[in-house]
């Protein structure tokens, strides 16, 4: 009884968290600024052309909501992607999209393309991923976990070549390296547009995944007893699956590609509120929105020049799934 009621409880602190460390990060950059600077912009939206208010409203705001739009996305998608493929490993990677649309962002940034059509791009691409995965499926003549965990991995392969076939093509002076730090991830280039484009596609997948929480824990079972509760397994599968690509497909076109997030902070989410997905998913999506907007705090205030956010979340990341890993054994061999 105390463990549910602590599970309900968290989910509003999540929120409150995130809402402490968006204002926070709103004081933190090369520009220092009070808490009083932030509240009176907030508030009162003085002075638009004056600097603090630019600093605020055209730079570090933008930043932070993409932040955490695309720390929610990730650990949405990590939690309910495990829940579906019964794999507490599986991560955002494993279904191909985030390769696709990395893919198609290095090829618009290898040609030169305006940054809409760069992010237009990176999306195509990442939902061809996502539906050639289910025409190897398909070419298997089955629709199961299994094959969509493997053909997810050899579309992850594919365009992961192919990336480095770009790179190996890219002019050395300028081309590459706008290409390395792009699919390193950040956030450096965040403004109102990105927010409207991430926002979007997050809010419409996330609305979905909300919806269908409660039979998602279903999947989480092998597919007969699910089909025995009366689960139709394939199309809801389908369904899970299209709105996980919208949202990494949708990260990805905004701030490139990002690892570890998705893995890690749905067995973060899950140590506070438990297994079942009606409150996994909220509190995965707050937590990741959390963890990354620490992460890019870190990112722009650690060293002069920005650090770019895949090296921070691995540097993190591998390290918290290493305890996480530990501390299950242990409570399995208890």
């Amino acid at each position: 009884m105390l463990s549910s009621k602590a599970s309900v409880l968290s989910q509003p602190a999540l929120v409150l968290s995130a809402l402490l460390l968006g204002v926070g990060s709103l004081c933190l950059g090369h520009y220092p600024l009070t808490l009083s600077d932030i509240f009176h912009q907030l508030i009162h939206f003085s002075h638009p052309d004056g600097m603090v208010s630019q600093i605020v409203w055209s730079v570090r705001l933008p930043r932070v909501l993409i932040a955490l739009l695309a720390g929610g996305a990730l650990g949405l998608c990590g939690a309910t992607l495990q829940g579906v493929f019964h794999n507490p490993l599986v991560d955002p990677h494993i279904i191909g999209v985030t390769s696709g649309s990395a893919f198609g962002g290095a090829l618009a940034i290898l040609l030169g393309l305006h940054p809409v059509l760069m992010m237009g791009s990176t999306f195509l691409f990442g939902l061809i991923a996502l539906i050639l995965v289910y025409a190897i499926a398909a070419l298997q003549g089955r629709e199961n976990a299994l094959i969509l965990i493997l053909s997810g991995i050899i579309l992850s392969g594919f365009f992961a070549a192919l990336v480095s076939l770009i790179q190996y093509q890219a002019d050395t002076e300028e081309t590459l390296p706008n290409i390395v730090f792009w699919l390193l991830g950040s956030f450096a280039t965040a403004n109102w547009q990105k927010v409207l484009m991430l926002v979007i596609p997050v809010a419409i997948a996330a609305a979905v995944l909300f919806q269908l929480r409660w039979r998602i824990n279903l999947l989480s079972l092998n597919d007969k007893d699910a089909k025995a509760l009366g689960v139709r397994v394939v199309p809801l599968r389908r369904t899970v699956l299209v709105c996980c690509a919208f949202l990494v497909a949708a990260q990805v076109a905004v701030s490139g590609s990002i690892a570890w997030v998705g893995l890690v902070i749905p067995h973060l989410a899950r140590l506070l509120v438990g297994v079942d997905h009606r409150r996994l998913l909220p509190a995965s999506f707050w937590l990741g929105g959390c963890f990354m907007i620490a992460v890019d705090d870190i990112a722009r205030t650690l060293t002069q020049a920005e650090i770019p956010l895949g090296i921070i979340t691995a540097l993190l990341g591998a390290p918290l799934f290493t305890l996480l890993l530990i501390r299950s054994s242990r409570k399995v061999r208890r």
